[in-house]
């Protein structure tokens, strides 16, 4: 696993991006509005599309609502959320990573996604891995999970890598289709 180089857990969301985790190769860090133009290249990709959900999001004001109300209204609520995942050496946001909170869900899970240009490069094992890291060490959170799509076999090993497996198909909220659920291994 990726060594966590550093962590804030006093950070908290102003408007500017807050750095929470540093590794070998990224930063993670709270979104803010500067991510407008990335975060809607990612949430428009297809595989974003078709393994997550299509949340609507089409133009630059709908980001700017999408981070208010989703990532930033996460850390002022629970401390943490959805984070830009950032090459360390450039600066270019690549992909999510992060812990959510959901209404219709008591559980933790952890979710990532990328843009498919930065993909099989190890970078969601890395934030992923660091991520839960924090999610244990520094927020104290007794259990993570995860939810996939039930075709998402990058997702699933993924999470199995970091410590994962699956456990049972839920359906969550308001849909329809199931999801696959992953738990701690040891539970």
């Amino acid at each position: 696993m990726p060594a966590l180089v550093r962590s804030s857990q006093n950070a908290h969301y102003k408007g500017e991006a807050v750095s929470i985790i540093e590794t070998e190769r990224l930063l993670i860090r709270q979104l803010s509005a500067d991510d407008a133009a990335f975060i809607l290249e990612l949430l428009n990709e297809p595989a974003f599309i078709k393994n997550i959900a299509d949340r609507g999001v089409r133009t630059l004001d709908d980001v700017r609502f999408y981070i208010e109300k989703g990532p930033a209204a996460s850390y002022e609520r629970y401390g943490y959320g959805l984070f830009a995942v950032v090459l360390k050496d450039s600066g270019v946001p690549i992909g999510m990573c992060g812990l959510l909170k959901r209404d219709y869900w008591e559980e933790v899970d952890i979710g990532y996604a990328f843009l498919a240009r930065y993909w099989s490069k190890g970078y969601a094992y890395e934030s992923a891995s660091a991520m839960m890291d924090y999610g244990r060490n520094v927020l104290k959170l007794p259990r993570i999970v995860a939810i996939t799509a039930p075709d998402n076999e990058g997702s699933a090993r993924v999470l199995e890598k970091i410590g994962l497996r699956f456990e049972k198909l839920v359906t969550l909220g308001h849909n329809t289709e199931e999801s696959k659920l992953f738990v701690p291994r040891e539970a």
